[in-house]
């Protein structure tokens, strides 16, 4: 098994962020404008024992799916991904996969779906954890009385995010 996450820096119009794959597939979509030291305290932390190497060819099929999504040409990502979290934050991960694009759903609702409607809090957290920004939907998560809340990568990049799904 080889332990390597293969990682590139997308550079994409006004976008900069860090992508990341395992053998399995895609792990790691940054924020933007990313520092490569938060990235890299991300990967030691979520998957030790694995290494990183710069490999942009390895991950040309994430990046041209990102820079489709990014460009409004593309609603859903179709290539592997290989998530690492808790059975909780994995449950949580997989009904942010379930919002459909150019919709939003509040946390209250993901805690409902999950089947743990009293975990909103925890939900929150979950979602605060999600590794893949833009492919797992964190961004079309908002407050229940419709209020734009936080996001890992700011408010201003969940505009913009949510903007594109308009």
């Amino acid at each position: 098994m080889d332990n390597r996450i293969a990682w590139m820096r997308l550079k994409h119009g006004q976008w900069d962020l860090y992508l990341a794959a395992t053998d399995q597939g895609l792990c790691y979509v940054g924020t933007q404008n990313e520092d490569f030291d938060d990235f890299e305290k991300w990967a030691m932390k979520r998957l030790p024992g694995y290494f990183l190497v710069e490999e942009k060819e390895t991950l040309k099929c994430y990046a041209q799916e990102m820079m489709e999504f990014l460009d409004g040409q593309r609603k859903e990502f179709t290539t592997s991904t290989d998530l690492h979290g808790t059975p909780f934050q994995q449950s949580v991960w997989q009904a942010l996969l379930e919002i459909p694009f150019g919709k939003t759903v509040s946390y209250s609702t993901i805690a409902e779906r999950i089947g743990n409607p009293k975990a909103v809090r925890a939900v929150g957290t979950a979602i605060g954890a999600n590794p893949m920004l833009i492919v797992v939907p964190c961004h079309r998560v908002i407050g229940k009385n419709g209020s734009l809340t936080g996001f890992r990568g700011g408010l201003d990049m969940k505009v913009q995010l949510l903007d594109i799904e308009s």
